[in-house]
């Protein structure tokens, strides 16, 4: 990328962790709101639709995608594929708007890469005990779902560290209000671009 300044955050965490929640009020809060909606091969569940949560597309369509390089990135994930398309978040940037992704954690690693001025917030639950509740709850998943998201939990835990902040979403007022705190805290971040057109204004005729 080039010095372009854009206002980006990435959200990621295992399945359960909360992240729907909390980014329905950075949604709800933040002026000028693109969120970033992945395309996946995945059967849309009931309440879902194709534009919405996700764009729903077969695996034939996705691997065009790939083969053509339409994707910032993308990963296979329970037997699906998942990816974010480039030229929708390049359109976002042109129109300066507050971009928010929601991926996994190799997914982040690959934005990152790529936009290395974007924040990212690692979210999850204090313990796996937890989480496993609150996966059972959303009646949603099967046991060996429910299981092999317990397991990709411990393993996205790993790569925790290599996140901008923290969030344990144990307390969901807290988390609201601390997520949103991190969210406006981009939009006063310095940069050059910044400092340039702040020049442009201090120029006397």
């Amino acid at each position: 990328m080039d010095n372009t300044y854009y206002n980006m955050l990435i959200i990621s965490g295992p399945s359960g962790a909360g992240k729907s929640t909390l980014m329905q009020v950075l949604q709800e809060a933040i002026p000028n709101f693109y969120f970033s909606i992945s395309t996946t091969t995945r059967t849309p569940r009931a309440h879902e639709l194709h534009g919405r949560e996700y764009f729903f597309t077969t695996k034939e369509a996705f691997q065009e995608g790939i083969n053509n390089g339409a994707f910032l990135e993308y990963e296979e994930v329970h037997g699906n594929f998942y990816g974010t398309s480039i030229a929708p978040i390049t359109q976002a940037i042109m129109e300066q708007k507050f971009i928010l992704f929601d991926v996994d954690v190799k997914g982040h690693n690959s934005i990152k890469a790529y936009y290395p001025f974007a924040k990212s917030i690692f979210i999850t639950p204090k313990n796996l005990q937890i989480l496993e509740e609150r996966l059972c709850s959303r009646n949603t998943d099967s046991k060996e779902v429910i299981q092999k998201r317990l397991f990709n939990a411990k393993e996205e835990l790993k790569y925790a560290n290599t996140f901008d902040y923290l969030l344990i979403n144990d307390n969901i007022i807290n988390s609201k209000e601390a997520i949103l705190h991190i969210a406006r805290s981009l939009m006063f971040a310095n940069h050059e671009v910044k400092i340039q057109a702040l020049l442009a204004q201090y120029t006397l005729p």
